[in-house]
């Protein structure tokens, strides 16, 4: 297996092979989260207009993401997972926007992914198994980082993290999670000038393989759908 570490939205445009795009601060933790409160499935989607359409459509009950952190105008919830944490969200679908991640997910899957995944730090280890039992022969670790175009260390963390994995090797996930609060990213979550950031949010994304899924992403029907993978 060759795998190779991307970055930024150019990253997510020439990734090739299996794609796992990365961003876990937060997209994809609030993706993790929204599977453990119940949802069906997520729609993911770059635009918030796209997700606002198919809320209006009836194809997605709620949306959620962010604008520079912020929740759009309109949306049901932000980019947080801590927020999600206390939503009952059994059955529902999802519609998310944000500037990073699922922007990763619909660039990678322009360029013909042979297979999607949606990764972060919490669900780093499924996901390698998951990857893992593809038999891909090549692996793509886009790491999204902030707004996808600056590059974070919990987003280059947690690739090489799955890089190390994938490799059969045993990373040490304290050692990943210093490293990442340590980062400029993680500052942010304790600004009071910036609210949009909880704390929370941060615990919540670096508590490192406590998630047992992965999240596969399928386009069905001209929609890139989300769905959580048990691998064995």
């Amino acid at each position: 297996m060759e795998v190779v570490i991307e970055s930024l939205i150019e990253g997510a445009q020439r990734a090739k092979g299996t794609v796992v795009v990365i961003d876990v601060l937060r997209a994809f933790t609030s993706a993790c989260v929204a599977f453990e409160r119940g949802v069906d499935h997520i729609v993911m989607v770059a635009e918030v207009e796209e997700a606002l359409a198919l809320r209006e459509s009836g194809a997605a009950d709620l949306c959620i993401g962010e604008v520079a952190g912020l929740k759009p105008d309109g949306f049901d919830f932000g980019n947080s997972p801590y927020e999600l944490s206390g939503a009952d969200l059994s059955g529902k679908v999802i519609a998310q926007s944000t500037r990073a991640g699922t922007t990763g997910v619909a660039l990678a899957a322009e360029v013909g992914a042979e297979r999607l995944f949606a990764g972060s730090l919490v669900n780093a280890a499924a996901t390698a198994r998951a990857v893992a039992a593809t038999g891909a022969e090549r692996v793509t670790l886009a790491a999204m980082g902030a707004w996808g175009t600056i590059r974070s260390d919990e987003d280059e963390q947690c690739a090489w993290y799955l890089k190390n994995l994938l490799g059969g090797r045993r990373p040490d996930p304290q050692a990943v999670r210093a490293l990442v609060l340590a980062g400029e990213e993680s500052q942010k979550y304790h600004d009071p000038a910036q609210e949009q950031y909880h704390p929370k949010d941060l615990e919540m994304a670096t508590r490192i393989d406590s998630v047992d899924f992965a999240i596969g992403v399928e386009r069905r029907d001209g929609l890139l759908v989300a769905r959580p993978i048990r691998p064995a």
